[in-house]
């Protein structure tokens, strides 16, 4: 039986890699070996990224919601609880674009939450 060598399927996955690694800086971009461990650490980040992407927009809804609470005279954890006694279902995401665009809405809001607090 023939043998078959590696070289077609070797240049292939070199050039998967170099495709990822374009536009990386100097011989990240054109050394098979250095692209490789480039990319390999390039693609854990981006999915650490992803997963820090939701945490950080949630804090900065949590700051949005905050801010807004206290200029009415509550905690955002008071807000909160208030909403949850006053079975009002709003996620933190829409609650901070209310405190950003809708300061009426949301200051109705925050009465609600304080009555059902007090």
């Amino acid at each position: 039986m023939a043998r078959i060598k590696g070289g077609m399927n070797a240049k292939k996955k070199h050039n998967r890699v170099l495709k990822l690694a374009k536009g990386y800086r100097g011989a990240r971009s054109k050394q098979y070996r250095i692209a490789k461990q480039s990319v390999m650490r390039a693609l854990t980040e981006s999915y650490k990224g992803r997963k820090q992407k939701k945490r950080q927009f949630r804090q900065l809804w949590i700051a949005r919601i905050n801010a807004a609470a206290r200029i009415n005279g509550l905690s955002y954890s008071k807000f909160m609880h208030g909403l949850k006694l006053a079975n009002v279902d709003l996620n933190r995401k829409v609650l901070s674009e209310m405190a950003v665009n809708d300061a009426e809405g949301f200051a109705k809001l925050a009465e609600l939450a304080k009555s059902k607090v007090a």
